[in-house]
């Protein structure tokens, strides 16, 4: 009888524990600006969090796990806008934090902040989209001599517009294309180090010369840092590529 009694008092403490565990989580302690709060915002998104989520959601004043305001920081992520108003989210420790802020910034969220309608004042836009937008740098260059460039030295594989429309290579991705992606700039500014543009492609003063063993396999394309910032300062010119909405797939 007592290895039995240890064995059920084993299996209870097995049982008990994850429960004492989860029980260390006291749910989200919200800060949030004063016009969040008197806008009803919180009040509103609160128990649509609780209800999914058994997560209680309670409003403190010190002692805040998640934080929502409009101080940028590099820990603040963008989560809903109001006219001008940009308002971030800050999160501390504890999985219930983490657990509401990415229902915050997750589609679901997103759109319940817009289902909001204040009783006054502009309604809310979800923001977690401006999370996602790259930099851009300021482009120098002269753009007349970037577009003369691109059709002589990238034309030769790349459809650069209309002067060319039937003369790229297909396989090859047109500079209209290329400049819907986010990170066109980073691409196009270090092409040379992208296969396979290492293989006949330099920019003076900054690549190594060809290896006389290994010649170019094709005509090669050397350009000096200006002449690039020329080519970027055109690239910036061209209307990115329609994509298009993409495919809903069930």
């Amino acid at each position: 009888m007592g290895r039995i009694t240890k064995i059920r008092r084993l299996a209870i403490l097995l049982f008990v524990a994850p429960l004492m565990a989860s029980g260390q989580e006291d749910g989200v302690r919200l800060r949030s600006a004063p016009a969040l709060e008197e806008s009803g915002l919180v009040q509103f998104l609160r128990p649509r969090f609780s209800l999914k989520t058994g997560v209680p959601v309670q409003v403190v004043t010190d002692g805040a796990n998640v934080v929502l305001d409009d101080q940028d920081s590099a820990d603040a992520k963008p989560v809903m806008e109001r006219g001008d108003e940009v308002y971030y989210i800050w999160v501390g420790e504890g999985q219930d934090a983490r657990r509401f802020a990415g229902w915050l910034l997750s589609d679901v969220g997103q759109r319940a902040i817009e289902q909001f309608q204040p009783e006054g004042g502009q309604p809310f836009t979800g923001a977690a989209g401006l999370a996602e937008k790259p930099a851009e740098v300021a482009l120098e260059g002269d753009v007349v001599r970037g577009e003369a460039l691109s059709y002589r030295n990238c034309g030769r594989c790349h459809v650069i517009g209309e002067r060319n429309r039937m003369k790229g290579i297909g396989s090859t991705p047109s500079f209209a294309l290329m400049r819907s992606f986010p990170d066109w700039q980073q691409r196009f500014g270090g092409y040379y180090t992208l296969n396979p543009h290492p293989s006949f492609s330099q920019i003076v003063d900054v690549t190594d010369p060809f290896d006389p063993a290994r010649p170019p396999p094709i005509k090669p394309l050397a350009l000096t840092l200006e002449e690039l910032a020329d080519i970027l300062a055109f690239v910036a010119t061209v209307k990115p590529a329609d994509l298009g909405a993409p495919l809903q797939t069930q």
